[in-house]
């Protein structure tokens, strides 16, 4: 499944039916499934959205890290030129709800940068290789966020 993912033909087709299919089967299963999260572990991010103010769902891949009280999103946006519109979303509104599974938890996003982002980045390349062909094939560098547990 790496290899496939990490094809341009992917980066085409696959933001067109992998969100669609993880919605509908997360809204099935009340919050206990994502499809995607068969492959990489997945949460649902409900943030508001950066000019419209309204909440947005987005189905995404995550990267859980030790304690379970982080996650790093990786805004890959499958190795396409811009910025997924849900980094702008977290910039702009970092306080968010993730769906976790099938729990709701209450997060805050930070974007990572300097050091930490380098070494967020390099365990991201660990947990999924493809980030790299996603990397190498565009000029802006992939926004990654740390979202933590709040109150």
């Amino acid at each position: 499944m790496q290899k496939v993912s990490s094809t341009r033909a992917f980066a085409r087709i696959a933001p067109h039916f992998v969100p669609a299919m993880d919605r509908a089967v997360h809204r099935l299963t009340r919050g206990r499934v994502i499809l995607s999260a068969r492959m990489l572990p997945g949460v649902v991010l409900t943030a508001r959205g950066a000019k419209s103010g309204l909440a947005r769902t987005t189905p995404l891949a995550c990267m859980p890290e030790a304690g379970g009280d982080t996650w790093v999103l990786i805004g890959s946006n499958f190795g396409r030129p811009g910025h997924p519109a849900w980094t702008g979303n977290l910039l702009a509104h970092p306080d968010a709800e993730i769906s976790w599974q099938g729990r709701d938890i209450a997060v805050r996003a930070r974007l990572l940068e300097g050091e930490e982002r380098a070494a967020a980045w390099r365990a991201a390349l660990n947990f999924w290789p493809p980030y790299a062909t996603y990397q190498s094939r565009i000029e802006r560098e992939i926004r990654l966020f740390r979202l933590e547990r709040r109150d």
